[in-house]
């Protein structure tokens, strides 16, 4: 096998690839915070937000997405923030 070939071969199976599944760590994330928290949205709002973030960079193009306004819905609104 030609040198060539092996080192491109090599390079290929050591970059990242983009995720089939993005944000699924995210996602992950936040069943994991919630059933610790007595599925309690606002005791995980910093993984919620992570989840959002993701969102936001992939163009909500991730199965995992759909959750987040419902999610977001469910959070304390900051003090003199109107709904």
């Amino acid at each position: 096998m030609n040198i060539a070939i092996l080192i491109e071969h090599r390079v290929e199976r050591e970059m990242p690839q983009p995720s089939k599944e993005p944000c699924k760590k995210e996602a992950c994330d936040i069943q994991a915070c919630l059933s610790k928290n007595n599925f309690l949205p606002h005791k995980c709002v910093r993984v919620i937000q992570l989840l959002q973030y993701c969102c936001e960079n992939c163009n909500y193009k991730s199965t995992h997405c759909a959750s987040v306004s419902d999610l977001l819905k469910q959070m304390p609104k900051p003090k003199g923030q109107k709904s």
